[in-house]
Protein backbone atom coordinates (compact mmCIF):
# COMPACT_ATOMS: atom_id res chain seq x y z
CA UNK A 1 0.00 0.00 0.00
CA UNK A 2 1.42 3.54 -0.54
CA UNK A 3 1.42 6.51 1.28
CA UNK A 4 -2.17 9.05 0.20
CA UNK A 5 -0.51 11.73 2.17
CA UNK A 6 2.78 13.67 2.01
CA UNK A 7 4.67 15.67 4.95
CA UNK A 8 3.10 19.08 5.01
CA UNK A 9 -0.06 18.47 3.16
CA UNK A 10 -3.66 19.77 5.44
CA UNK A 11 -5.60 16.58 6.29
CA UNK A 12 -8.65 16.13 8.61
CA UNK A 13 -9.44 13.83 10.63
CA UNK A 14 -12.49 11.84 9.99
CA UNK A 15 -15.76 12.46 12.71
CA UNK A 16 -17.45 9.46 11.83
CA UNK A 17 -19.04 7.49 14.23
CA UNK A 18 -17.22 3.55 15.02
CA UNK A 19 -18.53 0.74 16.75
CA UNK A 20 -16.13 -0.83 18.94
CA UNK A 21 -12.18 -0.89 18.75
CA UNK A 22 -10.84 2.35 17.33
CA UNK A 23 -7.43 4.02 17.60
CA UNK A 24 -8.48 7.39 17.03
CA UNK A 25 -9.18 9.94 20.00
CA UNK A 26 -12.38 11.68 20.41
CA UNK A 27 -11.05 14.75 20.52
CA UNK A 28 -9.41 14.72 17.42
CA UNK A 29 -12.51 13.63 15.35
CA UNK A 30 -13.59 16.23 12.69
CA UNK A 31 -9.94 18.47 13.26
CA UNK A 32 -7.86 19.98 10.95
CA UNK A 33 -4.43 19.15 11.28
CA UNK A 34 -0.93 18.74 8.81
CA UNK A 35 1.17 15.38 8.09
CA UNK A 36 4.35 15.88 9.98
CA UNK A 37 5.97 12.51 8.83
CA UNK A 38 5.38 9.21 7.87
CA UNK A 39 6.10 6.52 10.46
CA UNK A 40 5.40 3.51 7.92
CA UNK A 41 3.26 0.85 7.40
CA UNK A 42 1.62 -1.19 10.40
CA UNK A 43 -1.15 -4.49 10.71
CA UNK A 44 -4.41 -2.36 11.14
CA UNK A 45 -5.29 -2.58 14.49
CA UNK A 46 -8.95 -2.25 15.10
CA UNK A 47 -9.12 -5.68 13.11
CA UNK A 48 -6.54 -7.02 15.31
CA UNK A 49 -8.51 -6.89 18.25
CA UNK A 50 -10.94 -8.60 17.32
CA UNK A 51 -8.61 -11.59 15.97
CA UNK A 52 -8.36 -11.22 12.29
CA UNK A 53 -4.72 -10.28 10.67
CA UNK A 54 -4.88 -6.80 10.35
CA UNK A 55 -4.14 -6.60 6.32
CA UNK A 56 -3.69 -5.25 4.53
CA UNK A 57 -1.14 -3.29 6.28
CA UNK A 58 -2.45 0.58 6.96
CA UNK A 59 0.07 3.52 6.35
CA UNK A 60 0.63 6.09 9.86
CA UNK A 61 1.05 9.19 10.11
CA UNK A 62 2.15 11.89 12.70
CA UNK A 63 -0.51 14.46 12.31
CA UNK A 64 -0.15 18.05 14.27
CA UNK A 65 -2.62 19.84 15.47
CA UNK A 66 -2.77 23.31 16.72
CA UNK A 67 -3.44 23.57 20.46
CA UNK A 68 -6.25 26.78 20.56
CA UNK A 69 -7.62 25.00 17.65
CA UNK A 70 -8.42 21.67 19.73
CA UNK A 71 -8.93 23.53 23.20
CA UNK A 72 -11.55 25.93 23.95
CA UNK A 73 -9.91 28.81 25.70
CA UNK A 74 -6.58 27.39 25.90
CA UNK A 75 -4.36 29.91 26.89
CA UNK A 76 -0.72 28.42 25.94
CA UNK A 77 1.17 29.81 23.15
CA UNK A 78 0.05 30.23 19.86
CA UNK A 79 2.89 27.98 18.79
CA UNK A 80 1.63 24.99 20.95
CA UNK A 81 1.01 21.85 19.38
CA UNK A 82 -0.28 18.20 19.78
CA UNK A 83 1.48 15.82 17.83
CA UNK A 84 -0.70 12.29 16.98
CA UNK A 85 0.64 9.01 15.28
CA UNK A 86 -3.18 8.22 13.19
CA UNK A 87 -4.02 5.56 10.10
CA UNK A 88 -4.69 6.41 7.31
CA UNK A 89 -8.16 5.11 7.13
CA UNK A 90 -9.05 7.98 9.42
CA UNK A 91 -7.74 10.61 7.67
CA UNK A 92 -9.62 12.75 4.87
CA UNK A 93 -7.63 14.92 2.24
CA UNK A 94 -8.03 19.22 1.73
CA UNK A 95 -8.72 20.45 5.14
CA UNK A 96 -8.86 23.87 5.56
CA UNK A 97 -7.06 25.51 8.67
Amino acid sequence: MSAAYQVGEKVRVSARGHRGHHRVPLYIKGRAGVVERMLGEERNPETLAYGENGMPRVPVYQVRFDQQALWPGYQGGGQDCLIVDIHEHWLEPGAEQ
